[in-house]
């Protein structure tokens, strides 16, 4: 207390002169319409502007939940989408008719680790079996696909990223519908190589490749890359093509998980007809 007092002895001129100023401003206000009308509109403007900045920090903080709340929409959306359903014969053939049923289903999810440097990556996600995760199913960016789910536990799962030499997606030309696959043999987490389509094939650089579909993890039509460029190898049957993949690996978001709901029966049949 007694070095507050020295302190407040010290600037005491500064604090006369402060009282004094703030004084002769109030009889200012008071004595003068304009000046009050004025210092008004100065005060308003001000805390306008101090609001405007809380508004913008709680708007700043709010922006994860705001995020996850647009992934889960998106999710809803994709699952609303022609391509996620199978056709059914209609049962009211008098009317020649078909109705869809659902095919695959989507879960919002958020990249919380990730590699693309590695010899072969992976992503960490933020749900698990709890949410309904499984191995074997697809993962989804908003510009393509990501990976594939490997492991599980109950709150995490773990995907084989696209930047993987041993997932090999099976893809087709979109333009032409000739198909191969995506292998990752270029060490750059930008790009990647389409393999095993056959010469006859024409490709063109601006080529877009995008899933084939049928094996029970992506659906049909999602985009996966680029044509960049067109490589002629006289010992090879098949083309030598390098694809500038459409999702950034490089960086964390929101991804979404497919599972296709037929894949059960699928395989099912599939083992069955494989059986001595």
């Amino acid at each position: 207390m007694r070095d507050l007092f020295r302190f407040l002895f010290r600037i005491r001129s500064t604090l006369l002169f402060l009282v004094l100023m703030a004084l002769a401003y109030g009889w200012a206000l008071d004595g003068n319409e304009h000046h009050r009308s004025r210092a008004i509109g100065s005060a308003n403007t001000a805390i306008g502007t101090l609001y405007t900045w809380r508004s913008d920090v709680a708007t700043y903080a709010g922006l994860r939940e705001e995020n996850e709340r647009l992934a889960r929409a998106n999710a809803d959306l994709m699952m609303r989408g022609r391509g996620n359903y199978a056709p059914v014969s209609a049962r009211f053939t008098a009317f020649h008719d078909t109705v869809h049923e659902q095919r695959y289903a989507h879960l919002a999810a958020r990249v919380v680790n990730s590699t693309t440097h590695k010899q072969r990556n992976t992503l960490t996600l933020d749900k698990g079996s709890g949410a309904g995760v499984a191995p074997d199913m697809g993962v989804i960016g908003d510009h393509g696909i990501v990976g594939v789910v490997r492991q599980v536990g109950p709150r995490f799962c773990v995907a084989a990223s696209v930047l993987d030499p041993d997932l090999n997606t099976s893809v087709q030309l979109k333009r032409t519908g000739h198909f191969g696959l995506l292998s990752w043999d270029t060490g750059d987490p930008r790009t990647a190589s389409a393999v095993d389509i056959a010469k006859h094939a024409p490709v063109a650089v601006g080529d877009t490749l995008v899933t084939r579909g049928g094996d029970g993890i992506f659906p049909a039509g999602i985009d996966v890359g680029v044509v960049t460029e067109v490589v002629n190898d006289p010992s090879s049957n098949y083309h030598t093509i390098r694809v500038r993949l459409t999702e950034d690996l490089t960086r964390s978001g929101h991804v979404y998980l497919v599972k296709d709901l037929h894949r059960m029966e699928r395989d099912t049949l599939e083992a069955r007809t494989q059986a001595p």
